[in-house]
């Protein structure tokens, strides 16, 4: 089996302005980077499909659905808050990425993949179950864990989340739910300016200072994510791959390196070799230097297919 790579042409045209960093070439450098390496041959493509009212009513009030559908513009941008916005094609692209998920969690279950990746946009850890925040608009890992729970009757998922802004919405909608482990690394004091504090039981949140660097991550990792991750012994992985904590990213600084995504991957990787059967389904979050994105992307996925 080979690894699923789902994304969709609509996801590029989810367009918030010139100005604004979560950019739709930001898919086009993880895809030329996939080509050059020719990676991009080895993986097993699918369209993302639109999800549904129901599949995101798992996770966001009904109230706030029909908010995001009747706030889709005809021309022009709608602000959903100051970071966060819609042209006339970004509902279709926010549904694309939830489905991308709920898509992934069917391949790999049915066994029609190994493992997933969804290289999509706008992002979505940020994203609460009624608030679209932080250039999210649907919490497309939430909709794709609901639906691992709902549909497949797993009783145990992790999501691990190395993306440099701590994921409070995936948190917020799963804050206590003995089904879901959330392991969370990110730099602090940072936005969303919240996480540190370790409010809810299955939540290990590990706030970093800036300019921790790779050492600092990687004991972290060692320290807290991996023997909470082997004592929950999860029937499948998420990851919340933000790749913003790199080096070459303005939007932070804990200063990682290439090195360190492929790092943690392989973690990541035994450990669902270990307890889940290999499932993997992994969800682009942040990650704006796109030189920096497509090179860690790769390396990301290049682990996941070996």
């Amino acid at each position: 089996m080979a690894t699923a790579y789902i994304t969709h042409a609509d996801c590029l045209k989810h367009d918030m302005g010139s100005y604004h960093p979560e950019c739709p070439q930001r898919l086009t450098a993880i895809a030329q980077q996939l080509e050059a390496t020719g990676l991009l041959a080895q993986l097993q493509y699918h369209d993302a499909p639109l999800a549904t009212t129901a599949q995101l009513a798992r996770v966001h009030a009904p109230d706030y659905i029909a908010a995001i559908q009747n706030a889709s513009p005809q021309s022009g941008l709608h602000y959903l808050d100051p970071d966060t916005t819609m042209n006339p094609h970004t509902l279709n692209a926010a549904l694309r990425a939830a489905g991308a998920v709920v898509l992934a969690v069917d391949l790999v279950m049915t066994q029609q993949a190994a493992n997933a990746f969804c290289a999509i946009r706008p992002p979505g850890h940020h994203a609460e179950s009624t608030r679209a925040m932080g250039f999210c608009i649907f919490n497309n890992i939430a909709v794709g864990v609901a639906h691992a729970i709902e549909q497949y009757g797993l009783q145990r998922v992790a999501i691990l989340d190395f993306d440099v802004h701590h994921g409070n919405g995936t948190e917020e909608i799963f804050g206590n739910d003995k089904h879901v482990l959330l392991c969370s690394t990110f730099q602090h004091p940072y936005y969303p300016n919240c996480g540190a504090e370790n409010r809810h039981r299955n939540c290990i949140n590990v706030p970093l200072a800036a300019g921790s660097g790779s050492n600092a991550f990687r004991q972290a990792v060692i320290d807290q994510w991996l023997p909470a991750v082997e004592t929950f012994r999860p029937e499948i992985i998420f990851i919340s791959a933000g790749f913003d904590a790199h080096r070459e990213d303005e939007m932070a600084q804990l200063i990682l390196d290439d090195a360190d995504y492929a790092w943690i991957t392989q973690q990541i990787k035994t450990l669902a070799e270990k307890y889940a059967q290999g499932r993997i389904v992994s969800v682009l979050e942040g990650g704006y230097a796109l030189k920096a994105l497509g090179r860690c992307v790769t390396q990301h996925v290049e682990v996941l297919c070996n």
